[in-house]
């Protein structure tokens, strides 16, 4: 049951109405609704339950928005957040508190909130593919029976917006900007809610990674704030430098998985278990394919056509269209070429996807086709949920994609910036979950990325990677979501020191 009580905690006159207002309301009633202006600091806040591994977790949901300041602290911007205590805690200070966030950059804290880790989950089949009704359930495999969560929206994603007309989208648009703003954020969130004493985690997803992995850092260094564990679901490169034979080399893994998870490979591949034949494949594309493309235009015809019968095989592109590229395809023209013979396209977030194109000839789909499927499932799901159980009412349309344009992405050090703040906090560990499916962070890249991330190798005892059977979003598939739902558990709990335990070397 998810019985609730709206209790209207504070709501800025910014929105037009006085907190006096606000406790002159009805009961039941939003202040926040039919409003197309922003409330920067405001929250609505129900009572509910949800049973979890067999155990009913009785909890607090806050829907809500607090500010950004500008230099002169007036309110420039609102970001809009959703917050969920359990209410059967006696020691909030020992408990950990997982700020969650997405990517884009442009998209707001939906996909992980009620597809993955929240206490309510969106109406999908067992593959993650949009049914309806449309609605939302119980999450059985919410980690909120380990940890309070906050899932944020970045500016002009979800609800939240700039509300400052003079104040430029340069503040906020961009890798270093995004983690300054959110770093401060996530401060004045932490001491309003008195969880200083708490263990803090935070999971990013797709950009949400590169975010998350800058913030690490910039959480220590600008706020005093230090974390116990990263996880970075579906990781992005993290401005780890790749180009050349590298960047070219490292798809062919991926590629692998995908024509694997479609039959267009050789029988006697098709017979393995996938993690038994991508060993295969990521030992010639380390040991072989990047040797060999370093020789570029100068490599033998003999070798050049091995590599690329070897290519196809473990592909199920063609040794011609291996040739026509010089040993280069790229992720459009693989995700147009595996299936053409059969009239579809494969999705880039996920490829078990399939999409139909207006004609079969071109070098990249119309559209990607995972993605529709997901937005057909999510939007309404979570227009429902924070209007119907949440209460939080409201005209403002909910982003799932905003406008952030143009990002700034230069300087992009985030992954230095990730290995620094593990390596200046003994506590700090770090977890990445990659699908095999994904090919816009494709999880050999991943794998590449943990490897340079440490050069030194004395880290590694604290860094973490594991693959799922599924694309970007591993969490949509039924049989992924619980175990990789009981890994995010064995982490926090594995890397929240016990009582007493010195951060030092």
């Amino acid at each position: 049951m998810n019985k609730y009580l709206t209790l209207i905690t504070s709501v800025c006159c910014f929105a037009g109405i006085t907190f006096a207002q606000a406790q002159d309301a009805p009961k039941n009633t939003n202040p926040i609704t039919k409003s197309r202006i922003l409330s920067v600091d405001s929250a609505v806040v129900t009572k509910h339950q949800v049973t979890i591994k067999g155990k009913v977790v009785p909890y607090t949901a806050t829907a809500g928005s607090m500010p950004i300041w500008d230099e002169d602290g007036r309110p420039i911007a609102g970001v809009f957040y959703t917050y969920y205590e359990r209410d059967d805690v006696t020691d909030r200070s020992t408990r950990p508190l997982v700020i969650s966030f997405n990517g884009g950059p442009g998209t707001p804290s939906v996909w992980m909130e009620i597809g993955y880790t929240g206490p309510r989950l969106l109406n999908i089949d067992s593959e993650g593919y949009p049914i309806q009704p449309y609605g939302i359930g119980e999450n059985k495999n919410s980690i909120l029976d380990v940890a309070d969560i906050v899932y944020l929206d970045p500016v002009n994603t979800g609800y939240s917006r700039i509300v400052n007309k003079g104040t430029p989208g340069s503040k906020f648009f961009g890798v270093n900007e995004d983690i300054h703003y959110l770093a401060e954020w996530i401060n004045t969130f932490v001491t309003r809610k008195n969880r200083w004493a708490s263990p803090k985690f935070l999971i990013g997803e797709s950009y949400g990674t590169t975010r998350a992995a800058g913030l690490a850092l910039e959480l220590q260094n600008s706020q005093w704030m230090y974390l116990n564990g990263v996880i970075l679901v579906s990781p992005t490169d993290l401005g780890i430098e790749r180009s050349g034979p590298v960047q070219a080399a490292l798809k062919l893994p991926y590629f692998a998985a995908t024509a694997w998870y479609h039959g267009m490979l050789a029988a006697d591949i098709q017979q393995k278990d996938l993690t038994a034949f991508l060993p295969e494949v990521e030992n010639f594309t380390i040991n072989e394919l990047i040797p060999a493309l370093s020789r570029g235009g100068f490599i033998d015809d003999a070798q050049r056509k091995t590599i690329a019968a070897k290519m196809a095989r473990y592909s199920g592109i063609s040794e011609k269209v291996y040739l026509d590229n010089n040993l280069d395809v790229s992720y459009d023209l693989f995700w147009k070429e595996l299936l053409r013979e059969k009239g579809f396209t494969v999705g880039r977030l996920d490829s078990r996807y399939k999409g139909i194109d207006r004609q079969a000839g071109g070098t990249s789909p119309d559209y990607n086709a995972e993605l529709t499927a997901w937005l057909h499932a999510f939007t309404p799901a979570i227009n429902i949920y924070l209007r119907d159980e949440l209460n939080y009412k409201t005209d403002l349309k909910y982003n799932m994609f905003g406008n952030v344009w143009p990002w700034d992405d230069k300087n992009n050090h985030t992954g230095e910036d990730l290995r620094s703040a593990i390596a200046q906090n003994p506590y700090l560990h770090l977890l990445i979950q990659s699908g095999y499916y994904d090919g816009a962070c494709d999880y050999f890249n991943a794998k590449y990325s943990l490897w340079q991330l440490d050069p030194s190798g004395r880290l590694k005892d604290r860094l973490k990677w594991e693959g799922y059977k599924s694309g970007h979003m591993m969490y949509l598939r039924k049989d992924d979501v619980i175990s990789a739902a009981e890994s995010l558990r064995n982490f926090i709990k594995e890397s929240t020191p016990k009582p007493g335990t010195p951060a030092k070397y």
